[in-house]
């Protein structure tokens, strides 16, 4: 991945429905050169799909919350695991290193539909304890990934 790619991913980032026109004037490159790279992109999964971004707040979900999950043994996890990828209030499942197993996000319509949903979690085999955190606000919060890294490859 070279810095063209990079830019475009860094464009269709800010707007997966910008024309193939607007990307390659603000790139630089060919209107071909943008379909043909970005469709490399997809079939190598950097570009793993597009999305509308939903404002969870303007369709109720009022409550963002992320739960610790602490589980005890692996063949439970693989319990947990089907159980928490059925949930849709559940955006994210993270397996995690420290004094817990997994990381939750969630997101709900109220503190008793939280409670309700934790009311599922919790019995599931396995599933020692919980921890609870709810957000109160987010000052930051994007699914944009960083492009420009001191980490990442430098490309050709």
């Amino acid at each position: 991945m070279d810095a063209t790619d990079r830019q475009l991913l860094a464009l269709i980032q800010e707007n997966c429905k910008m024309p193939y026109a607007e990307l390659s004037s603000r790139v630089g490159v060919a209107v071909s050169t943008v379909n043909d790279r970005l469709k490399k992109l997809q079939t190598a999964g950097v570009i793993r799909g597009n999305v509308a971004l939903v404002n969870p707040r303007a369709i109720g979900l009022d409550v963002c919350a992320f739960v610790l999950v602490l589980t005890d043994r692996p063949d439970n996890e693989r319990v947990f695991i089907g159980r928490v990828l059925e949930i849709p209030e559940v955006q994210e499942c993270h397996h995690i290193t420290g004094e817990f197993s997994y990381l939750l996000k969630l997101r709900v319509r109220t503190t008793a539909h939280l409670e309700a949903l934790l009311q599922e979690i919790k019995p599931l085999p396995g599933v020692l304890r919980t921890c609870s955190f709810v957000v109160l606000s987010s000052p930051k919060e994007t699914p944009a990934v960083p492009l420009y890294h001191s980490d990442l490859p430098a490309g050709e």
